[in-house]
């Protein structure tokens, strides 16, 4: 018995000495983790706010002026210099791993030895007027080579000649207006147009839809000077003998025109270049408003509505044709460019994350300009370039990712969104099982005004909270935040006491990550003020006249501007990769489509009696609505009571706000359009 009450005794000791070992196990671990959460969260501000003190205007410039020295157009050899240069660089700076990814893709040049022209022609045929063969050439870049002239990529040979008629726009209401209200045909003549509100391989695919056989675009003064501006180099507007240059494409996303949906290697089967994607039938000019004057300016035919009328000293009369002593004249394309499939190159970088290394954030920009891009791209490479650097310092300090971070910097974006596309295409299942975002950094200044920031509505809340901790760059404005600043210049007024955030329309390098993939996106970048600059994008858009000093003397003297830009898409690519909880914004989801179907019913109401003959209901959208925004809702409240040190409940609530995007993807994507599969934001 007492052998029996000894064995009880030591049992007994023994329970209560595990119980209180466990107990104090399990107060030291939990306490442990806690504390080491709020650890994590400290050290991540501070990094951030080191991050961001990082940047440097005056290495912002150094950037600049190192990459824009030269002509680097998509598929030269200057062009994989750079690539080559910003490899080893992202390398020095201490990325963990940098590569070159090669793709070969279709591209379009001039012919060196037949300059592409349009020339008027007399009865007999003689040339009586042609346009400017090349561009004048800024003075300092007069001894530089390999500037390619002006032209339409992906233009096909001809030399079509006829009658000349003025389209406006080139807009499909243009080409309406043209045939029912002035009973002006379009078919088998040549179409004059001016560059501005649609993209310009709408225009050469509606010109011909409407018959066309050729197609000669310009830059009127009205869309691309500003008020009281001078020409460059006294100014930054567009001289006469400026023209854009540009590609006239119709992909629809579809990548390189020879393999449309599928990466191009070197053992991807190609479509015939006859049969490649998108290409235009119709040979495709562009010219400066001097040579356009010639055209326009003995034109018969009808005089145009004024909303038709430019800023030139012309009539705009819509023709067929020319009048009076030159009736007898025709106008002749002479057009040699070549289509040729050519290798370009990605340059990718990447920082392995140290806790979550299959979730990827990626700061993408492109490279490759027409000439030397100084404001397209590379304000924006520029910018990736500091970034790349910023981040490396913090890596050598002890920094690391709680998620992997990408950077690319693509190639043969001028020439349709081709280097990134093709990379999207290649990791199109990676990507979508593990990407949380894409920060776009394609031109970071179009403007000196203040920020633009168009994104998916998931960034809203993120993006306002980081302008807060940024700095204005603007004089007069020390100790006032970006987002201050922001708001000032430009408030959200009918929809929120707050700055304007734009949606993400397509056009540049995003395009393939978000309306095909499914994957957050946003961009930001300094613009105009909108409602008194009322020109297209900036005025020397795609011209020669893109230098590094247009920058310098005009839009960023000081290069604080572009350092703010810097730290907001930096910023942006740090807190969606360092974040315990990714900062997406589910609430804003629900409430921007609450606002877009509201929009959409109000402007079925100006239909009502087609409304009522076809039976049309908006109920069903409403309904879908507000199950959404309940969901949201519900899902922010669990959020708050999320056991933040359970790794596991934290990676399925941030997969569930990662996959939200990819909730809109409709995998065959829109009719006609297979590449353009994000529902929620459709591309006109």
């Amino acid at each position: 018995m007492k052998r029996e009450s000894r064995l009880v005794r030591w049992i007994w000791w023994t329970v209560v000495v595990t119980a209180l070992f466990l107990l104090g196990f399990c107060i030291g671990w939990f306490s442990k983790r806690s504390k080491a959460t709020a650890n994590n969260h400290k050290t991540s501000s501070k990094y951030l706010v080191e991050f961001l003190d990082e940047m440097r205007p005056d290495l912002i410039r150094d950037h600049l002026r190192k990459f824009t020295r030269l002509p680097h157009l998509a598929g030269t050899e200057q062009n994989l210099k750079y690539a080559e240069e910003i490899m080893k660089e992202w390398r020095d700076f201490g990325l963990d791993s940098v590569e070159m990814v090669p793709y070969d893709i279709l591209l379009s040049y001039p012919n060196k030895s037949q300059p592409n022209y349009i020339s008027i022609v007399d009865h007999s045929g003689k040339e009586v007027f042609n346009t400017s063969l090349a561009e004048p050439v800024p003075q300092g870049y007069e001894d530089v080579s390999n500037i390619v002239p002006p032209y339409s990529a992906y233009s096909p040979k001809g030399h079509p000649e006829g009658d000349l008629v003025y389209v406006n726009y080139g807009r499909t209401e243009d080409f309406l207006q043209l045939e029912r209200e002035m009973n002006i045909s379009v078919t088998g003549k040549i179409v004059i147009v001016r560059y501005g509100k649609i993209f310009r391989g709408n225009k050469v695919k509606n010109a011909m839809s409407a018959g066309a056989k050729g197609v000669i675009m310009f830059s009127d003064p009205a869309d691309y000077w500003a008020t009281g501006v001078k020409p460059y180099p006294d100014g930054w507007n567009l001289p006469g003998g400026g023209a854009q240059r540009g590609n006239v494409l119709n992909l629809n996303g579809a990548g390189d025109p020879l393999t449309p949906g599928y990466p191009a290697k070197e053992y991807t089967y190609r479509l015939n270049p006859e049969e490649g994607v998108g290409l235009p039938k119709i040979p495709v000019h562009p010219i400066g408003f001097h040579d356009a004057t010639h055209l326009l300016k003995n034109m018969g035919g009808q005089i145009p509505p004024n909303n038709w009328k430019g800023a030139l000293n012309v009539s705009y009369k819509t023709g067929p044709g020319f009048t009076g002593d030159f009736k007898s004249q025709k106008v002749r394309m002479n057009i040699y460019s070549n289509n040729q499939v050519s290798r370009i190159y990605n340059v990718i970088g990447k920082i392995r994350g140290a806790l979550e290394p299959d979730r990827y954030v990626i700061l993408g920009g492109h490279r490759d300009a027409w000439v030397f891009g100084g404001i397209d791209p590379m304000s924006g490479a520029a910018v990736v370039h500091e970034t790349v650097r910023s981040a490396g310092k913090l890596l050598k300090r002890g920094w690391r990712p709680r998620r992997t971070v990408v950077f690319a910097s693509w190639d043969a974006e001028e020439f349709g969104l081709l280097g990134s596309t093709e990379w999207a295409e290649d990791n199109a299942r990676l990507l979508q099982e593990r990407a949380v975002a894409y920060i776009n950094a394609d031109s970071a200044i179009e403007g000196m005004y203040t920020l633009r920031v168009d994104c998916t509505p998931s960034l809203h809340t993120l993006v306002y909270d980081l302008t807060k901790q940024i700095s204005s760059p603007e004089d007069g404005e020390e100790g006032v935040s970006l987002y201050e600043s922001w708001h000032k210049r430009d408030n959200w007024t009918n929809d929120r006491d707050a700055p304007r955030i734009s949606k993400l329309g397509s056009g540049s390098d995003f395009e393939a990550y978000f309306i095909r993939l499914g994957i957050a996106a946003g961009r930001a970048r300094y613009t105009k003020n909108k409602k008194t600059e009322r020109y297209s994008s900036y005025p020397v858009y795609h011209s020669v006249y893109e230098t590094f000093e247009i920058v310098e003397r005009f839009y960023d003297p000081t290069f604080r501007r572009l350092r703010a830009v810097a730290q907001v898409r930096g910023g942006l690519i740090f807190l969606l990769a360092d974040s315990q909880v990714l900062p997406l914004d589910a609430n804003e989801y629900a409430d921007s489509l609450r606002k877009y179907a509201d929009s959409i019913a109000h402007l079925a109401q100006t239909h009502a009696e087609l409304m009522k003959t076809y039976n049309v209901s908006f109920e069903s959208l409403f309904s879908a609505v507000k199950n959404f925004t309940n969901a949201a809702k519900d899902f922010h409240e669990r959020l708050q009571t999320l056991d933040k040190e359970d790794p596991l409940q934290v990676r399925i609530m941030n997969d569930q706000l990662m996959y939200l995007e990819r909730a809109f993807i409709d995998p065959l994507g829109l009719p006609g359009r297979p590449f353009y599969r994000l529902t929620l934001f459709i591309l006109g």
